[in-house]
């Protein structure tokens, strides 16, 4: 049986991550009394661990490229951004003490290089605005009347409220809170789910023994490119040049799925690293419809003929050499026992033996290494959840559902999803900064 809790409040922000807690602070700093309910024992948990427990809070790119990296949902976010966006989000953490740096490909970082000083941010956000915290209080249910939200149910006791915003997170990171509480809740309220999907995910490779061969390898400056079929029918010519696929200029063509220049690395299960995990959630969409393989271009920076060309000058020069003498020049060690068996060439042979056809072989090997994606690892292993509450049931300009009064989302709940680089965190910050300023302001229909 339910208890009741005889205390009124503005807002009920349910989550404490990083949408939460804006929206919660946001709306404190306007006045409202607010009660934050978060499910585990401490807020900011999936803080702590973004950008490998530096916090990669946002990116410098100017906003039609920012816009972009969310894909076709990113329009979504023209409002929020507008209203609250990077200039504001750096001048909000300055002004609490919290000094910012630019790295490679834009990407913003605390100076101290941890989390733990944005979370302490926030918590004194919160503090100052006089938000209600309630840790391990798990909400099980939105309380609707008249369809208007008046209180959620946590822990068998209903709280009261004015307005609910609903910050509960995705379905990645289990460990921080992020169980999918959210969309059962949205859904029972009658919201449509777009279905979740793991986005920026290892993916699991059908030659498990070649990747554990090469488990460890960290490869930078190569382009993988993803492709429907399967790996041993793909003509390799067709790898493209330059970038294709979510907030690139050009955008693919069949059979390319997408394509990524930049690092990589193997492992036990597959491959991982920045440029998979970019690829993950299209190559997961495509596997849907058939099979797809992934094609890794050793030597992007060489054509094939520059390649014959330098590999012949190698095997004249280093004549009585092995195979594997002549490889240890193009790839780290542990590749190059791998490599040879894929050639079929006999590791014993001189270089001064190798034919044409054999030469060939090696030079298709570097432009082409495939391999056929069997899976991505699941939804709880990715660092982020594609999918979620349809945002075609939200008001861009408010976070407000469009089905039940006085109820607003944002963050990861939300259909909305990035690529790396401090996009995904930017999108909370905007949308809970929105969401908390617009329940604020919220009043409920008199009857």
């Amino acid at each position: 049986m339910h208890k009741e809790e005889e205390k009124y409040y503005d807002i009920i922000v349910i989550g404490g991550g990083a949408a939460g807690m804006m929206a919660a602070g946001r709306a404190g700093e306007l006045g409202a009394s607010v009660l934050l309910l978060e499910k585990t024992d401490g807020l900011g948990k999936k803080i702590l661990v973004s950008g490998k427990t530096r916090c990669n809070l946002t990116n410098t790119a100017v906003l039609p490229r920012f816009i972009s990296m969310y894909g076709d949902n990113g329009r979504f976010l023209f409002n929020a951004f507008h209203h609250f966006f990077r200039p504001e989000l750096l001048d909000f953490l300055n002004h609490h003490g919290l000094d910012t740096k630019v790295e490679r490909g834009g990407r913003i970082f605390p100076v101290s290089d941890d989390a733990r000083d944005v979370l302490r941010v926030f918590k004194q956000y919160l503090f100052e605005n006089k938000v209600e915290i309630k840790l391990n209080a798990k909400v099980t249910d939105i309380i609707v009347k008249d369809n208007t939200a008046c209180g959620v149910s946590a822990n068998d006791t209903i709280f009261h409220s004015k307005a609910v915003i609903m910050a509960a997170g995705g379905a990645t990171w289990p460990s921080t809170g992020s169980t999918g509480d959210g969309y059962k809740i949205s859904a029972a309220l009658g919201h449509t789910l777009v279905k979740l999907r793991p986005s920026l995910v290892p993916l699991v490779v059908r030659e498990q023994k070649l990747a554990q061969a090469m488990q460890g390898v960290s490869l930078r400056n190569v382009r993988t490119t993803a492709f429907h079929g399967e790996a041993s029918s793909i003509d390799s010519t067709l790898t493209p040049d330059s970038g294709y696929g979510r907030g690139e200029k050009k955008q693919p063509k069949a059979p390319v799925i997408e394509s990524r220049f930049g690092e990589m690395m193997f492992t036990h299960f597959g491959l991982g690293g920045p440029i998979i995990l970019l690829m993950s959630l299209s190559v997961t969409e495509a596997l849907e419809k058939g099979p797809v393989s992934l094609l890794i271009d050793l030597k992007p920076a060489l054509t094939r003929e520059q390649l014959h060309k330098r590999l012949q000058a190698d095997l004249d020069k280093f004549s009585k050499r092995k195979l594997a003498g002549i490889i240890k020049d193009y790839l780290p060690a542990k590749m190059i026992e791998p490599f040879i068996e894929l050639t079929c060439i006999d590791r014993e042979k001189p270089a001064h033996q190798i034919t044409a056809v054999e030469r060939g072989k090696i030079v298709e090997l570097f432009k082409a290494l495939r391999f056929n994606i069997k899976a991505a690892l699941p939804l709880e292993k990715a660092i982020v959840t594609a999918g979620g509450v349809s945002l075609k049931e939200i008001d861009p300009r408010t976070m407000a559902s469009r089905l039940i009064r006085g109820l607003y989302f944002c963050g990861e709940v939300m259909d909305i999803d990035a690529d790396t680089g401090g996009y995904n965190l930017q999108a909370a910050f905007s949308t809970g900064y929105l969401a908390g300023e617009q329940a604020a302001g919220f009043r409920p229909l008199i009857k």
